[in-house]
């Protein structure tokens, strides 16, 4: 059983937010266990403000390499099939050739940190191509809710309703290049973590047809 994706509690926790949603999009219910709940916030909410308040400040980039690393190692004891890689620097792309997209179209996630007012963290489900064949559109799930529909909005940034499992934004790929929302930022600031289902990832294996 599949269920909704969450929106943050705070204005801090987009990370294991994130992180969480995108173990809640690629496994059913009655497959996660516990221990990957627990470990998700054990190790996120690491920097502190300026005045020493721990988690003030969101998750640093460290433990989200750490969380991928713990995730691959917990899916390798076969507790479950989860693997994950951690992208940083000039990888971190949407091109239509970089790893972000090849990691989409083979049916994998991508929790990627960007740019709104300040560092935040959204998960990518999804990607199509407009009907002139032109630039690509990303399925989003942004867990900052706005109750208004006001924040975070702009050319190339589109609001979708019935779809609370999967994504409830659309945001087109010159966004995350360009210099507004969503913005991928400098390029040695920027860090994804992809995620894959093992059981549903589409590998050469699965999509070769051998002909005798």
């Amino acid at each position: 059983m599949k269920i909704p994706l969450h929106y943050q509690m705070t204005d801090y926790d987009c990370g294991p937010t994130t992180m969480l949603n995108a173990v809640s999009y690629l496994f059913d219910v009655e497959e996660i266990p516990p221990e990957v709940i627990r470990n998700i916030m054990l190790y996120s909410l690491d920097c502190y403000s300026d005045d020493c308040r721990q988690g003030e400040r969101g998750t640093s980039s460290a433990a989200m390499m750490f969380l991928c690393n713990w995730l691959n190692g917990f899916g390798k004891v076969g507790r479950i099939p989860v693997s994950g890689q951690y992208l940083s620097g000039k990888f971190v792309s949407m091109a239509k050739d970089g790893r972000i997209v090849h990691a989409l179209r083979c049916r994998g996630v991508a929790v990627l940190r960007c740019v709104i007012d300040v560092w935040h963290y959204i998960l990518v489900t999804g990607v199509r191509e407009t009907e002139d064949g032109g630039e690509l559109q990303f399925l989003v799930f942004d867990p900052y809710y706005d109750a208004e529909a006001r924040e975070f909005t702009g050319p190339g940034i589109e609001l979708a309703e019935g779809h609370p499992m999967e994504y409830n934004k659309v945001i087109s790929q010159s966004c995350f290049e360009g210099s507004g929302y969503y913005r991928l930022g400098n390029p040695d600031e920027r860090e994804a973590v992809l995620l894959y289902n093992g059981r549903t990832e589409l590998t050469e294996e699965k999509t070769i047809e051998y002909y005798i």
